[in-house]
């Protein structure tokens, strides 16, 4: 038990690192359900959402431990259900190259929310982060032929999926005291009433499913979505978020690799060259965050033990 309350760091690292590859493979039976007629709207709503209607009596069985932060689980669930849902989508529609670097753009959202929002000193190299990985987009967008391309739906969800993705992390870190069953839970909460909200406005339906369809949405919700969403909340919880964000690098990793060598897809050498300016400048402000000053108002149990 008291390995669960106070994990040591490689096993968060361990953990976490699982968590990255799992999420860096999900294209693979996404890319199966595009196949068998469904929708993404329709996948996220049949798998997130059937486990959020079973977590809602263990969220509530929680109040007691989480009233006090109950802003908090409210948040979780709906920024955590909007990262996951629009990664979710964003990869069914797209490209999984692409769309992976554009939910990677994770150092211009720290950075500018941080200047913007806190009011924080940004140094020299963190801006210079931030400038590479604006490059590292424009050129794996094409380069001199991005100037008269627009970003597309698609784009749009991989970059707010981005978005939320790293406020969640924020957000999971400072809610210390929401039980982590909560805290993983409410993700899949959020994300089926956001599904359900865009089914509705749609018009989409699930088609006709053989059992092996159903099967397969099941598993892909109750055991890959609901092990990787824990063992992610697990680990960026009790980690630093500066080696949490490194780890994460993991996923785009995998998931780059493997859509180049499984899944048909291609980089131009100038694409690979974006998209390690991009990988760099994440790595450059996962590691500066470590640096950044301590809150005021914060207390040690804010922090990862």
């Amino acid at each position: 038990m008291n390995l669960l309350k106070q994990p040591s760091d490689r096993v968060a690292t361990g953990v976490l690192l699982f968590s990255a590859s799992l999420w860096g493979l999900s294209w693979m039976p996404l890319k199966w359900f595009i196949a068998q007629g469904l929708s993404g709207p329709v996948v996220s709503l049949l798998s997130y959402g059937l486990v959020g209607l079973c977590a809602l009596p263990f969220i509530w069985r929680d109040r007691a431990a989480w009233r006090a932060q109950w802003g908090y689980v409210l948040a979780l669930a709906l920024v955590g259900g909007w990262a996951n849902t629009s990664f979710v989508n964003a990869l069914m529609m797209g490209d999984v190259v692409r769309v992976m670097f554009l939910f990677y753009l994770s150092p211009v959202w720290s950075v500018l929310g941080g200047r913007l929002f806190l009011k924080e000193r940004i140094p020299p190299l963190r801006w210079a982060a931030v400038v590479a990985a604006i490059v590292g987009l424009w050129m794996v967008l094409g380069g001199p032929g991005a100037l008269s391309l627009s970003l597309g739906f698609v784009d749009f969800l991989a970059l707010s999926a981005g978005f939320a993705f790293a406020a969640n992390n924020i957000l999971a870190r400072a809610a210390q005291a929401v039980p982590m069953r909560t805290k993983t839970l409410s993700v899949f909460v959020g994300c089926g009433v956001i599904s359900l909200a865009a089914t509705s406005a749609l018009g989409h339906s699930a088609p006709a499913m053989g059992a092996g369809v159903w099967l397969g949405i099941l598993g892909y919700g109750f055991g890959w979505l609901l092990l990787a969403t824990a063992t992610w909340q697990f680990g960026v919880t009790h980690l630093e978020s500066s080696r949490a964000g490194v780890i994460l690098l993991a996923e785009l990793v995998v998931a780059v690799l493997t859509a180049l060598w499984f899944g048909g897809e291609s980089l131009t050498p100038m694409g690979w060259a974006g998209g390690a300016l991009i990988a760099t400048a994440a790595l450059v402000e996962a590691l500066g965050s470590s640096g950044a000053e301590t809150p005021p108002n914060a207390s040690p149990s804010n922090t990862p033990a």
